[in-house]
């Protein structure tokens, strides 16, 4: 007897349900989760989807019955008897018996949200504890105090404001104390003589209906605490993605680049709401393009890194002021530079950019990348809590360069 649970989460049933199992099948649905990152751009890789995992990595839970026999019952059977083999029918594109033939069972195929995606995308990653700075952008609305108001709801009465008020309008409106009523009646109630009775009467009389005339609380005191709706700043960041493109950079060595830098831009997205990109190609001159010239377009001409690292930084001047963006780098090449641009551009690294950065990666990337080229020397003398380098030779590697380089922070 199987028993599987596969309702349409009426009422959030079933909720339970899908988190176990994400969490049985959670190497295969990485694996799938991952493969369908490779076609999608940078910014689309945080969105959720259809993914499919093979079944035969599926283990739904079963009872089993050890022993004994048992029958079955097919009801509308008109062709069959016992002991008959029973042909599958369908052609799926799931697994097959043998190589090249027909019966096989269907992929299982789910859809994940948005967040689901991203935790099994990310797996246990986090990005070190980067402090916030202060951001003018504001996303969203919030809200915030604004003094009093006469009305509102009674939910928002401010006890403190009312009570100051009335006691305010009581004083200077002189309405009679207790103390001095109950004074002036024990008088009353000691005094003998019948002229001074009859004056005290009159005056205990006078200053209760007074007191009468002046409420303790009148309408006019209360006050309600107002709040007005107002910009919300929320946490933005921009990463600047700095990529050679001259001859020497393979079709390989781009994609390992898109991958490092679709990694990254999800390491941000986890910390902050707002992230902008920034795409720098360059060979021996800079410039700023889109995301498709950046990996697709075409260019000629020897490498110097020192032009793109110049072009981020007139780019951060001009857009992406310190003070209010959290500024993030990452450059890709295969190494090699010219002359002594590989000494000059650590220097500027250095000196102009890492001060105002809140983290800055270098990755050589291609299939003889290694810690011996003339920029991977050049940025070894570096030494920052900013800066961080790794090597790509294959796809797999760039997962476990960005787990190494932003690997979860121990507890002291």
């Amino acid at each position: 007897m199987f028993i599987v649970d596969r309702r349409l989460n009426p009422g959030s049933k079933s909720l339970e349900n899908r988190q176990r199992f994400l969490r049985r099948a959670k190497a295969l649905v990485q694996g799938a989760v991952k493969k369908s990152s490779e076609g999608r751009d940078i910014k689309d890789v945080l969105e959720g989807g259809e993914v499919s995992i093979p079944l035969d990595g599926m283990h739904e839970p079963r009872f089993r019955r050890e022993g004994g026999t048992r029958d079955r019952v097919l009801p509308g059977n008109k062709k069959f008897v016992e002991g008959d083999i029973l042909p599958r029918s369908g052609q799926g594109r799931g697994r097959a018996s043998q190589p090249g033939e027909g019966d096989s069972e269907d992929d299982f195929r789910f859809v994940l949200s948005r967040d689901e995606f991203v935790d099994l995308f990310l797996d246990d990653l986090e990005l070190p504890d980067l402090a916030k700075r202060k951001l003018a952008e504001a996303e969203g609305e919030g809200l915030q105090r604004a003094g009093y108001t006469t009305s509102g709801s009674p939910a928002n009465i401010s006890v403190s404001r009312t009570v100051q008020l009335a006691m305010a309008r009581r004083v200077a409106l002189r309405r009679p104390r207790p103390e001095t009523i109950a004074r002036l009646e024990a008088e009353l109630k000691d005094c003998v003589e019948e002229d001074r009775r009859v004056e005290l009467a009159a005056e205990i009389e006078a200053l209760k209906a007074k007191a009468r005339r002046i409420p303790f609380i009148d309408p006019i005191d209360i006050r309600f605490r107002r709040f007005e709706t107002v910009p919300k700043p929320v946490a933005q960041a921009v990463m600047f993605c700095l990529m050679d493109v001259s001859g020497s950079m393979s079709e390989h060595m781009k994609d390992l680049a898109k991958r490092f830098y679709m990694l990254l831009y999800v390491f941000l997205k986890r910390r902050y709401r707002h992230v902008e990109i920034v795409f720098i190609r360059h060979t021996d001159r800079a410039e700023e393009v889109d995301e498709d010239t950046f990996f697709n377009g075409t260019q000629s001409g020897s490498t110097k890194v020192l032009s793109a690292l110049a072009k981020m930084r007139e780019i951060m001047d001009l857009r992406y002021p310190p003070s209010r963006y959290n500024i993030f780098g990452a450059q890709a090449s295969d190494g090699d530079s010219f002359g002594e641009d590989s000494t000059a551009s650590s220097a500027y690294l250095l000196s102009e950019l890492l001060p105002f950065s809140r983290y800055f990666v270098y990755a050589e990337v291609g299939e003889t990348a290694s810690e011996s080229g003339t920029l991977w020397t050049a940025y070894s003398g570096i030494a920052s809590d900013q800066f961080n380098m790794a090597t790509l030779t294959a796809r797999n590697e760039v997962y476990p360069a960005l787990a190494k380089l932003f690997k979860k922070e121990q507890p002291a």
